[in-house]
C-alpha cells in the first residue's frame, strides 16, 4: 500500500496533474506527470466504470497498481505529482503483464533516477 504521504487524494491536485501534466501512452495505462512543489513523490490511480462494471475488479486493478508504485517509490525522482489511468482492457491483464507495461511508462516519462 502506498504510504499516507505519497497519495495524491484531492480532486484540486488530480485535476492539476491531469490539465497540465506531461502523459505518456503504454499498452492499456496512460501517465500523467507534472512537478509539484512539495519535494515529495504523489501518485494516484484512476479506475473508472468503463474498464470494469464489477467494483471488485476495479479494486484489484487499483491494489495492483499502487503496489507497483510503491515498489518504485524510492528510485524516483523527487517532487513529482502523478496519476494513472486504466483504460478498458487492463483487467484481461495479469499482473506480471502490468508490471511491464508500468515499468516501460515510468521509462517513457524518464521519472526513475538511473543507478549506477
Amino acid at each position: 500500500m502506498l504510504p499516507e504521504p505519497a497519495r495524491l487524494k484531492k480532486k484540486k491536485d488530480i485535476e492539476k496533474v491531469l490539465k497540465t501534466g506531461r502523459k505518456f501512452k503504454e499498452d492499456f495505462l496512460i501517465l500523467a506527470i507534472s512537478k509539484n512543489s512539495f519535494g515529495k513523490i504523489r501518485f494516484g490511480c484512476i479506475v473508472s466504470q468503463a474498464v470494469s462494471k464489477k467494483a471488485t475488479i476495479r479494486n484489484k486493478l487499483k491494489r495492483r497498481l499502487r503496489e507497483l508504485i510503491q515498489v518504485k517509490l524510492n528510485k524516483m525522482q523527487k517532487g513529482i505529482d502523478g496519476i494513472i489511468i486504466a483504460l478498458p482492457g487492463l483487467e484481461t491483464k495479469d499482473f506480471w503483464e502490468i508490471e511491464t507495461a508500468v515499468n516501460r511508462l515510468f521509462q517513457k516519462a524518464q521519472i526513475l533516477i538511473q543507478l549506477r
